[in-house]
């Protein structure tokens, strides 16, 4: 008998967490524990925002012009103070935080999407195509983002499709470039080569088996570009070229208590501050979710949930 012995097959790619080891870990970052907290109700105001204080939101009282804050003569609407037409803030913000939250998921959806499968036939095809496609991406980074969509918004009408189709164009080569590079070395790994000697048809590699493993370092992008389309469109929107009256968002009403810094900060200030506290929670969910979906590092997280625990 020959003492030659087959080879071990390679290891599987290792398995993602589970959700409740996701949640231990999780628990261990506070920091990332409170940003998912703050998001959660960003997102409940997003939704339910305007269907409970849609009306408030609207209403003008010319008695409560500039009203300053933390003061509760007019009821408890008017806690964060009263716009130039006497429109409470809180519900203005919380209002807002629907298409404000509308246009930089709509923009990060569509841009990961058509970026994703862009970089997977760019990163598994023949050469020409991948050519066509990385030449498709150069052309759209030649142009600066915030540039090309003042552009195309000064010759379209602002709107919400608008501004989402714009901005998810300018974020569409982030996607297809990471994903491309991943793919180019994730095909080359051995399950990858295993799974073409075993015949699997084009379709199943891609879906079944490259793009799992790249999926999580797409989705820590997604999660950090969020935070980078909702302060551009924060941007067009102080700008006057976003979203118009009678719609609103944190950025066109930073852009309209602009005139009112020396008289009446608070007018800017707290959609200025709703701003700076969902992105930095997003930068927080972001690197816990780098650490975490990396089968590397991901032993630092679950120690700290099992002393914690």
């Amino acid at each position: 008998m020959s003492d030659i012995t087959a080879p071990a097959p390679a290891a599987p790619n290792p398995a993602p967490p589970a959700k409740s080891s996701l949640l231990r870990m999780l628990w261990a970052d506070k920091f990332a524990t409170a940003a998912v907290v703050f998001l959660g109700i960003v997102v409940l105001c997003a939704i339910f925002g305007p269907l409970v204080l849609g009306d408030a939101a609207g209403a003008q009282n010319l008695r409560a012009r500039n009203a300053p804050p933390f003061s509760l003569e007019r009821g408890w609407l008017y806690i964060l103070g009263g716009d130039a037409l006497g429109r409470p803030l809180l519900p203005r913000i919380v209002v807002a935080a629907q298409n404000t939250i509308a246009i930089a998921a709509g923009a990060v959806a569509a841009s990961f999407v058509i970026g994703a499968a862009l970089g997977l036939i760019a990163g598994y095809s023949r050469r020409i195509w991948s050519e066509v496609i990385m030449r498709l991406a150069d052309v759209i980074m030649s142009f600066p983002s915030l540039l090309l969509a003042v552009i195309v918004l000064y010759v379209l009408a602002p709107s919400v499709l608008n501004l989402v189709l714009v901005l998810a164009i300018t974020r569409i080569p982030i996607y297809l470039r990471t994903t491309r590079a991943e793919v180019l070395e994730v095909r080359e790994r051995m399950f990858v080569q295993a799974a073409q000697v075993l015949g699997a048809s084009t379709f199943r590699i891609v879906f079944r088996h490259i793009l799992p493993v790249i999926l999580p370092t797409l989705l820590t992008i997604a999660t950090l570009d969020f935070a980078f389309v909702m302060l551009a469109e924060s941007a067009l929107s102080f700008l006057g070229i976003g979203i118009q009256p009678p719609e609103i968002t944190w950025g066109l009403m930073v852009s309209q208590g602009r005139q009112y810094l020396t008289s009446a900060w608070w007018l800017a200030f707290w959609p200025g501050l709703a701003i700076i506290l969902t992105t930095m929670s997003l930068n927080l969910l972001s690197s816990w979710m780098r650490i975490a979906l990396d089968p590397t590092q991901r032993w630092r997280l679950e120690l700290g949930g099992r002393v914690n625990g």
